[in-house]
């Protein structure tokens, strides 16, 4: 059975589709600016267009990028960095989980009320259901990260030495910007919805540029592009 299109019951292009889930995940943009920046380039839609097509496609284009990043084998496990950021929801504290691997490859987002064994317990189930098992879990000091690898046996593959997880912080700040851009949010599904989704274009786009030549890096840049205007194809 052929795969049906998810854009074919709507009249405007996937290009425009894809350009505007872009700029809104990828940027630290309003919904609003992304309606001003497409209006300069003679597209006309309202910035309530561009939240409808966010909440119908970006859940769909972060699955397929998914699972062509696990089917590739692009994540690694030799070594994951595991951190929580603290984040607001009216007014209440949330925990948003994240595990990056040494290149800062997002591997999972997982959002709870509590940051006691019990959660990074599931966090931690999350993570190994999908991506298997790694060499090296890297971790603060907090004590439910220990509690959590006791308890999975992998207490020994643990390090939560000194600045060892400098790696995870960093990866904090793409996310910390949407946050800001968006005014913080209001439910916990949403938040959740939207760091996966944000984690998964993230990881499309991002390039160590301090790690490689000029040339390599245009040269990425425009596969990541070309693979991102196949998402969606049937």
């Amino acid at each position: 059975m052929s795969k049906h299109s998810p854009f074919r019951y709507f009249k405007t292009s996937p290009e425009i589709i894809r350009l505007a889930l872009m700029l809104y995940v990828r940027f630290p943009l309003s919904l609003r600016n992304v309606e001003d920046l497409l209006h300069e380039r003679g597209i006309e839609i309202s910035h309530e267009t561009v939240r409808f097509w966010w909440k119908r496609f970006g859940p769909l284009f972060a699955s397929e990028i998914r699972k062509r990043r696990v089917a590739g084998m692009r994540s690694s496990r030799w070594r994951w960095h595991l951190d929580e950021v603290f984040v607001k929801i009216n007014g209440e504290t949330h925990y948003l989980w994240r595990a990056v691997d040494h290149e800062g490859e997002v591997l999972e987002s997982y959002v709870t009320k509590t940051r006691d064994r019990t959660a990074a317990l599931a966090f931690l189930k999350k993570l190994m259901r999908r991506h298997g098992k790694t060499e090296e879990f890297v971790t603060d000091k907090l004590g439910s990260y220990g509690a959590a690898v006791r308890e999975l046996g992998s207490a020994k593959h643990r390090n939560d030495g000194r600045w060892t997880n400098n790696r995870a912080e960093n990866s904090h700040l793409p996310f910390r910007r949407r946050e800001r851009a968006m005014l913080r949010f209001r439910q916990m599904r949403s938040l959740q919805k939207f760091a996966a989704v944000h984690a998964s274009i993230y990881n499309q786009f991002n390039q160590e540029r301090h790690q490689t030549s000029r040339d390599m890096f245009k040269s990425n840049r425009n596969v990541a592009l070309t693979e991102w205007r196949g998402i969606g194809v049937a």
